[in-house]
């Protein structure tokens, strides 16, 4: 070979490796396929034949014309039925009071008209906002329909969709489209999805990052800095020494650069996921102990009931609040004590088992009545091994003894120490100071797997560069680490797995 071994194609998702022995093809455990030759090409033809036969009806039949709702169900004003593939506007002008409106709309335009059943008469007054591939979200021809918005009409305007010939979109089908026609790679897709389940504030903006781009950046950026690190090995293995300086110090310090923003992002997934999925407090503690009040305290409202009353509460409550960027499912629960009532002692059984599986119990503790003898939130077999947030409660009242060592003072009264509060529970997640501003951050199983798959393979081709082993060795593993990245953006992904990512999405996204 002559010249440098490695190109990177200007459009997204196509990079040439052109190796100089067998190197892995694909980025799997085992069993490990190899390819010799000249060159390998792992760009993403997703709707070709290979990948059709596999999923002859499924997510790549690119030739359907595919309908679905992409609104919630359920009543309300307005609904979107969204309509995407080729012929799709044909497809629709056929059931479109005008359908010359429809043929001629430019993209993005937006005509107003009447959708018309099988027999012609009208399903509903519509407007329909055309796009023309290759400008629009699948990068196909497509329509975003928007009609009344009760169940009977959307049902009608789906059915004189598909009468005509579309069928029923799959989850995820119209995204999974954007991602084959090149609109977008796999780790964009993938945000679509989270910023469609997105549950607080935090997880919105995470998303939203991610949707824009900037994990892709990112990972792009790291292949490119990896790429020209193996393109200096391959030069160095195709001529000899007296040809290229066989001096390496340089990508070494690469390497060690690279694999520390791999780390980085790698460990970025450990509040990231939590901001997605969200955690789990429970309020504990012996009856009367202001549990409810608190509650009600970080819900702002009333939502428990709040009483003097010995076990006033029998059973949990739970409600979901945002704290500090974190979805909560947050309980109430009932005072634990033994109880001869069934019904109370059923409730402190269930309010023992939320405990469990708790991420953070804040156990309450009546400041005005101290602890009762023998009064310990350690010795609570619920709460073994749990992080346990003790809090000294009522201390607005008169009569409220000092917060002993380890206890947190609080008024739910007044809201004195909720913002203490608030810290310790975030620092219970382990991320208190960890959200806000922050810079890309991922959220998926998958990316944290692939990264670290990555991360492992570059330490593997900095020690066999540190140990002197031979240059065909700090190859392989570079290319495993671009292979992981690769997969990461959707490249050499099989039809299985793709399968199984866009499955998981909303139909209508």
């Amino acid at each position: 070979m002559s010249g440098v071994p490695i190109s990177i194609s200007g459009r997204m998702n196509q990079v040439q490796i052109v190796p100089r022995t067998c190197v892995p093809l694909y980025h799997k455990p085992a069993p490990r396929y190899v390819k010799c030759g000249a060159t390998i090409t792992p760009l993403r033809q997703i709707g070709s034949a290979r990948y059709r036969r596999g999923m002859e009806r499924g997510y790549l039949s690119s030739g359907d014309v595919i309908v679905a709702c992409a609104t919630p169900p359920g009543a309300g004003a307005l609904a979107l039925v969204r309509l995407s593939g080729p012929g799709s506007l044909d497809l629709l002008a056929g059931r479109f009071s005008r359908p010359l409106a429809i043929r001629d709309a430019p993209g993005h335009s937006v005509v107003y008209g009447r959708i018309l059943d099988a027999s012609g008469s009208t399903a509903d007054e519509v407007t329909v906002s055309v796009f023309r591939s290759p400008r629009s979200y699948t990068g196909e021809d497509s329509a975003d329909i928007v009609c009344h918005g009760s169940a009977v009409v959307v049902d009608a305007v789906l059915s004189a969709c598909e009468s005509a010939g579309a069928r029923k979109a799959l989850p995820g089908e119209f995204s999974f489209r954007a991602f084959a026609n090149g609109k977008m790679d796999l780790a964009r897709a993938e945000a679509v999805a989270e910023l469609a389940r997105a549950r607080s504030s935090e997880a919105r903006a995470d998303a939203l990052s991610r949707l824009a781009g900037s994990l892709s950046r990112d990972i792009s950026s790291i292949r490119s800095a990896m790429l020209e690190v193996l393109a200096a090995v391959e030069v160095r293995l195709d001529y000899g020494e007296d040809e290229v300086d066989g001096d390496l110090s340089a990508e070494e310090g690469k390497l060690t650069s690279l694999r520390g923003r791999l780390d980085g992002l790698a460990s970025s997934w450990r509040v990231g996921r939590l901001v997605d999925q969200g955690a789990v407090v429970a309020v504990a503690g012996r009856t009367n102990a202001g549990k409810s009040s608190l509650f009600n305290r970080l819900l702002r409202e009333e939502r428990s009931i709040v009483s003097d009353v010995h076990g006033t509460t029998r059973d949990y409550i739970e409600a979901v609040v945002d704290l500090g960027g974190v979805p909560v499912r947050l309980f109430d629960t009932a005072g634990l004590r033994e109880s001869a009532d069934p019904v109370e002692a059923e409730g402190v059984r269930r309010s023992r088992l939320v405990l469990e599986g708790a991420d953070v119990v804040l156990y309450l503790a009546d400041g005005t009545a101290g602890l009762a003898p023998g009064e310990d939130p350690s010795a609570e077999p619920a709460l073994a091994g749990k992080t346990v947030i003790r809090v000294w409660t009522k201390v607005d009242l008169p009569d409220a003894k000092d917060a002993p060592a380890g206890w947190l003072p609080f008024s739910s009264l007044t809201g004195e120490g909720i913002g203490t509060l608030c810290d310790a529970i975030l620092d219970g997640f382990g991320i208190l100071g960890e959200t806000g501003g922050h810079g890309t951050r991922i959220a998926s199983e998958r990316h944290r797997r692939l990264i670290e798959s990555s991360g492992c393979s570059l330490g593997e081709a900095m020690e066999a560069l540190s140990s002197g082993l031979p240059l065909d060795a700090v190859a392989l593993d570079l290319r495993e680490a671009l292979d992981a990245l690769g997969e990461l953006l959707g490249e050499g992904l099989g039809d299985g797995i793709l399968e199984t990512i866009f499955s998981g999405f909303c139909v209508g996204k």
